[in-house]
Formats: structure tokens, sequence, C-alpha cells
């Protein structure tokens, strides 16, 4: 039998909020949901979970861009690593994501792409966050943006190398970060359009032109807004402003307060509105774990007072969780937690292509739920209809 959970606070039941309802779950979907007075009638004899009052269920996070966490990371290559991941993600309410590479030799790339392909087909299991495929950040990026990815593996765009790493990949990269300004950049975005891969325009140097030519190769997305790309300037828009002028175009916002200042996320959300923002945390292995000394890449990364940087100060990845990320664009735009959500749920769904099955709270959909208290902790987390993460009640 299945799971019945017993609604006593709110629940975000598509777009609208929904009080004392039941929601019924059973072989990972969500099959019904109703008035909470009809659940014992009903289902008298399955288990049954109850949400208390002041607290609120809405459908699981889907990160599209993170590195790693709790002392794992994509680029150790191994399913252990992805394993850690996506058990320490269901504490911060995600319930899936896109495990993402960084720029590195070409051999460690090809086998954090094999490892992760073989993960999906063999080790997706339920109860932890699930792999819906791979963020490739990289190689395929402008020297002058690079940012933490390091320099000397930094790869012109190459459709016969990315057609070999896709085979490598079992068909699983699903987004591409890549500078379009670049030789072959836009043929390669093309490429992505008519393969169903997410072209990401990021650590790029792309001026307005080079932007709108990306657009209309099929460019559909912007990796980390103001991070890592040519800013604004009131005499040419750069990276940045094109991106917000572009409706074409989906902002990826870290929104920690450290990356983009809150009055910039602001800024942002005032152009692209909710239905044009998704939440990231591009977080690496720290994650989860005390201030010290982490690998990125190769690289040092030395965490401590909620940054990650490198040993010249450049900011490398962060330490951000999801449902802190919902937290902080509420603060810092004023938005209501159906939208906050939106931005951490449905959009990056609708934009990976699989809304039919993840991103709201909805009968067939994958019973991929996430409880917050109303200070935005999580309290429990079920992946495609399993505990994956229950808050331990405070002793006395």
């Amino acid at each position: 039998m299945g799971t019945l959970l017993l609604v006593h606070g709110k629940a975000l039941v598509e777009k609208e909020i929904k009080t004392e309802v039941y929601i019924y779950l059973e072989k990972e979907k969500i099959l019904e949901i109703g008035p909470i007075e009809d659940a014992e009638l009903r289902f008298p004899e399955v288990e049954k979970i109850s949400i208390q009052k002041g607290h609120t269920v809405v459908p699981g996070f889907i990160d599209l861009h993170i590195h790693g966490a709790a002392g794992a990371d994509t680029m150790d290559a191994t399913p252990e690593a992805l394993k850690t991941i996506a058990e320490a993600l269901a504490k911060e309410g995600t319930t899936s994501f896109l495990a993402t590479t960084i720029t590195q030799e070409k051999m460690n790339i090809e086998k954090a792409l094999e490892n992760a392909g073989n993960y999906i087909q063999e080790n997706n299991l339920t109860g932890r966050a699930e792999v819906l495929g791979i963020h490739l950040e990289g190689p395929f990026i402008n020297e002058k943006r690079a940012g933490a990815q390091p320099r000397e593996y930094i790869l012109k765009p190459n459709l016969d190398l990315f057609r070999h790493w896709q085979e490598l990949a079992g068909g699983n990269i699903k987004q591409v970060t890549i500078a379009p300004e670049l030789e072959n950049g836009l043929k390669l975005i093309g490429y992505f359009k008519q393969n169903g891969v997410i072209a990401s325009i990021g650590h790029t140097d792309a001026v307005y032109e080079e932007m709108e030519a990306a657009v209309n190769a099929g460019a559909r997305q912007v990796t980390h807004l103001f991070n890592g790309m040519r800013g604004m300037h009131h005499r040419e828009p750069g990276t940045a402003g094109t991106a917000l002028l572009f409706k074409e175009l989906m902002i990826e916002v870290i929104a920690d307060g450290i990356h983009v200042h809150p009055k910039m996320v602001k800024l942002a959300l005032s152009a692209k509105g909710a239905d044009g923002t998704l939440l990231i945390t591009d977080s690496m292995r720290a994650k989860c774990l005390k201030n010290g000394v982490y690998d990125l890449g190769g690289q040092d990364v030395h965490v401590a007072d909620g940054k990650a940087l490198l040993e010249d100060g450049t900011l490398a990845g962060s330490i951000l969780k999801m449902n802190e990320a919902v937290k902080n664009i509420a603060k810092f735009t004023e938005m209501t937690l159906t939208e906050a959500v939106q931005l951490a749920s449905t959009n990056p769904a609708r934009q990976l292509g699989v809304l039919d099955r993840k991103g709201s709270i909805a009968a067939g959909k994958d019973a991929d739920i996430t409880v917050l208290n109303d200070q935005f902790e999580v309290e429990l987390t079920l992946c495609r209809g399993e505990i994956a993460f229950k808050k331990e009640e405070k002793a006395g």
C-alpha cells in the first residue's frame, strides 16, 4: 500500500495554496489529492504522515547547477560520490538535480561523464535525490571570464568532441555552459538546439550582437547571471544586460547574497519575472561541512564565513542550500512563497522538459515533496515517494 500525507498546514498544489488536504502516494507517484476529512474513510489502513500546522508542503526542488556537497563532487567520478550528493541534497529539500562538471583535463571530464551516465542507468534509486542528467560547465568557455574554471584546460567549442562525450554519457548531457563568441560556438549551440540540449551562455565576454546571434542560434539560458560574464554598461549592454532583455533566455541566479548583491537580484527579477528565473546553488563539495580547505577542479578552495574562495579571492562556487536560496529570493524581491518555490521547482522542471512528472504537486506526478516550516527550514523530504530526510525532533 501507499502513504498518506495529512496536511494540517498548507500545501502548494500546482499554483494554489490549499489547507486541510490529503496527498495520497503510491509506487513513487502522487495518485490523489483531496479534502482531509475524506482521508480516513478512503484510506483507513494506509501509513499516515501528519503535516502539522505552520508547515507548508511544496514540490521538491530541482538544482540544474550543482557540483557537489558533503565532501563529494561530480568530478570524483565514482558512484559513491553521486550517491553522497544525492543523499545530502534531500536535507535541503532538493529531490532532483543535474550533476555538474568543471573545466578539467579531457580524461577527467570523460571519467565523470561516463560515471554519471552509468549512475543514471543503474543507481538512480528512490529515497534520495534523482540525477536527471549532466550539466557540462566548460571547457568551451572564454579564458577572460574563467572565474574558478582552470584556464589551462579550456578548449575551443568542438562538435566532434561533444558528440564523443555525449556518447560516453549515454546521452545524458542535458545542459552545456558555453561562450558563444568563440570559434564554432554558434555552430555548437545550433547542434544543441536540434538535439534537445540546453545551451546556457556563461563564462563569456559576449557583447550584445554576439548574445543576439546566440539566441538566434538556439541559446535558451544564462549561467549564474552576473558571475563569470561581461557586465552591464550604459554604452554596451554586455552579456548580463542582454540576458535581461531577451525573453527567450532563462537566467540562473545564485541567491546567497554573496555572488550577487540582493538589490541586483531584485533588479534582475524585475526584468525577468518569476517565469524567467531559475534558482541554482552552484555548490561545491564543502557544502554541509566545516570551514576549511577543499578541492574544486584540482584547485584549493578556502571556505569560511559562508564564502568559498580560491587563493586569489575568486569566488569558487558556493555552499548555498536550496531552501536557503528560496528563503533569500523571497526576502530580496518580496516574492510570495508560491513564486519563490516556482523558481526552484516548476521553472527548472519546465526548462529541462520534465514538467510532466516533476516540478509541482499534482496527481500523476512523481512524489517529490518537501515540507518547510515558517523559517524555510526543511522538516521532511520525500524523493519519489520514500522518506529521504526527516528533521529530528528536539529533546525536551
